[in-house]
């Protein structure tokens, strides 16, 4: 038994919402919440590229701000409460990802030292590097020769490899 043409059940391209007939079902994009697009909605129930309205309310009343790092991120601890034991976050400044905690932060939010990192920081070695995001699953992850991604085509064998056998 087909159904009238009025309840037809249409998904269009991977940008369309969902329609049942003539009104919408879903209206956001399925391709990936773009913060542009959905600005305030994103912020309210969206929490991978940062932390939700109700995280910063969470924060701003049960919380005490303890400092920030060189990259913008914000970290709390929760207000003294007797018998309660003291829990530390981050507010990450941009998408959340663990990599972006520098070492000396990420001691403290683990309970390695109850002092604030920048009180005992060590001034910056001169080898040491800026901090490079995790690149896996972007245009910029490494990608090494002979893969797909970068023509599949691999160097030839040289001669020097020598196939092991259980003879030998």
């Amino acid at each position: 038994m087909a159904l009238p043409s009025r309840f037809t059940f249409s998904r269009k391209q991977s940008h369309r919402p969902w329609t049942f007939g003539c009104k919408t079902i879903f209206p956001f994009p399925l391709a990936g919440i773009k913060r542009a697009r959905m600005g305030l909605l994103a912020k309210i129930f969206t929490w991978w590229d940062g932390a939700t309205v109700g995280t910063h309310l969470f924060s701003a009343l049960n919380g005490e701000k303890v400092g920030e790092d060189h990259q913008g991120n914000t970290y709390f601890r929760s207000k003294p409460k007797k018998g309660q034991k003291e829990r530390r976050w981050v507010l990450y400044n941009g998408a959340n990802d663990a990599s972006r905690v520098p070492s000396e932060w990420h001691g403290w939010l683990h309970n390695s030292y109850d002092a604030i990192p920048e009180s005992h920081l060590p001034p910056p070695r001169i080898w040491e590097k800026d901090y490079v995001p995790n690149l896996t699953g972007t245009t910029g992850a490494y990608r090494p020769a002979g893969s797909l991604e970068r023509g599949g085509v691999r160097a030839a064998a040289t001669g020097d490899y020598e196939a092991w056998t259980p003879e030998a």
